[in-house]
């Protein structure tokens, strides 16, 4: 018996150990270096086995600014920091904050035209038996925009919502079933194109830049099967970036030119989606 009790406590001890954990159950084994690999796989297969199981094959991304509100938020934003500024009118930081706030005021009109395109894609088909489902990266701005137009048509939508240093928590419209969360940008970016069946790019910043020059990149290269890209608002692109100089430098062929269109209302948009589907009927495929 005195023999027994201290191989029991050694049992007792070894069970409690580190090395006997399951693997598929030891948070620090599947959160080290070693196991990226395995966690890369596992955030390409649980939306991917969702979305199979919902049926979801065909999507349109919507890519935009986080910092477009709509006009009533717009409105009380800039109150806010005026009433702020009032209390510390030496405050540079809250100076270069209203600054900001008042110049993004004048872009809530693209809130209203990805809303109104979010609804038009829910309420409408063009690719024969695809149903096309709105997916955006599930923040705020465009985004929420987008999920908004979809979700107040009745319609299921996609959020692929992303872990960041300042927290971006999901926007309140998409569905819950497709409210997804990435880790890895390249996965979620991967995920994006997968099922995409057309590009839609409102003005936006260094993200929208990265998300917009990857599907253009994969769809010049052969990668991707040709799809609608549409930029929204033209004045804007024109002013950040000179496509047309990228030809005439040589970099990219003219009919790179090609790729991508404009627009400025959400009904433009589904349009010209409209009509490359009518033009190209085999395009509807991988």
């Amino acid at each position: 018996m005195k023999t027994k009790m201290p191989m029991m406590k050694q049992v007792l001890k070894l069970r409690k150990a580190k090395a006997y954990k399951k693997a598929y159950l030891d948070p620090e084994f599947l959160t080290s270096d070693g196991l990226r690999p395995v966690r890369l796989m596992l955030e390409l297969q649980k939306p991917e086995m969702t979305l199979l199981e919902y049926g979801v094959k065909s999507t349109v991304v919507v890519f935009g600014s986080a910092r477009i509100w709509d006009k009533p938020q717009s409105d009380a934003r800039i109150a806010e920091m005026r009433a702020l500024l009032k209390k510390d009118p030496k405050d540079q930081v809250l100076r270069n904050k209203l600054a900001s706030a008042q110049r993004l005021d004048a872009s809530t009109k693209y809130y209203e035209v990805a809303r109104d395109f979010g609804r038009l894609v829910s309420t409408n088909d063009c690719i024969p038996g695809r149903k096309l489902v709105v997916v955006t990266g599930g923040g705020p701005g465009i985004m929420e925009a987008a999920n908004r137009g979809a979700y107040e048509a009745g319609a299921k939508n996609i959020g692929l919502n992303i872990t960041l240093d300042m927290e971006q928590g999901p926007n309140p419209y998409v569905s819950p079933e497709f409210c997804f969360r990435f880790h890895y940008f390249a996965i979620r970016k991967m995920h994006f194109v997968m099922r995409a069946r057309a590009l839609v790019a409102f003005p936006g910043g260094f993200g929208t830049m990265d998300e917009l020059f990857e599907v253009l990149t994969l769809v010049q290269t052969g990668k991707k099967t040709r799809l609608p890209i549409v930029l929204v608002g033209k004045k804007y692109w024109d002013d950040v970036i000179n496509f047309a100089n990228m030809a005439k430098w040589g970099y990219i062929a003219k009919e790179d030119l090609k790729l991508f269109s404009y627009a400025e209302t959400g009904q433009e948009i589904w349009d010209q989606i409209s009509d490359f589907y009518r033009q190209n009927p085999l395009a509807n495929g991988k």
